[in-house]
């Protein structure tokens, strides 16, 4: 989705304060996504109106540069969500985990990948792979993204702990 945020300020983890809950859901979305780029050097993330808006999400979900064998990394832990800007404030990632699990049902899922435009899905596909078959590829991977969530909040739990 594309929105203009006037008067939009970028996010300052030093004068900014996010709450557990919050901080807690944009974590456990990155680490869900894959999202190496939410760091303090990089926040991509902005206040507009007292809200936190996510912003620039191209380095999520960068299986699809990889070709075929997503399924190396569809349960494997993110280690790199040890920089991400948010992982201090972020003490429930539990309780996200657990309403991810209620809201991201699989037809939940299918209808959100279904949104994205066949071009975007065929020209980072190849010549070969179909908008059909790259969604059916996204909805399967990010269907066992969500099956495994245990070891990548584990894998923040971890991190977060670590950072003190």
């Amino acid at each position: 989705a594309l929105h203009y945020l006037s008067a939009a300020i970028t996010f300052d983890p030093l004068v900014t304060i996010v709450g557990a809950e919050e901080a807690s859901r944009v974590v456990w979305l990155d680490a869900f996504t894959l999202n190496v780029d939410r760091t303090a050097r990089n926040t991509n993330l902005l206040r507009w109106h007292q809200e936190l808006w996510l912003i620039d999400h191209g380095a999520a979900l960068y299986v699809h540069h990889i070709g075929p064998g997503w399924e190396a990394v569809e349960r494997r832990p993110f280690p790199q969500i040890k920089d991400h800007v948010l992982l201090p404030r972020a003490t429930e990632l539990i309780a996200a985990d657990a309403l991810a699990h209620e809201r991201l049902t699989p037809e939940v899922l299918g209808a959100i990948v279904a949104l994205v435009p066949d071009e975007w899905l065929t020209s980072a596909a190849g010549p070969d792979s179909s908008a059909a078959a790259q969604r059916a590829a996204y909805v399967h991977f990010l269907t066992q993204r969500l099956a495994g969530s245990a070891t990548f909040v584990e894998e923040a739990e971890a991190a977060r702990r670590a950072r003190g």
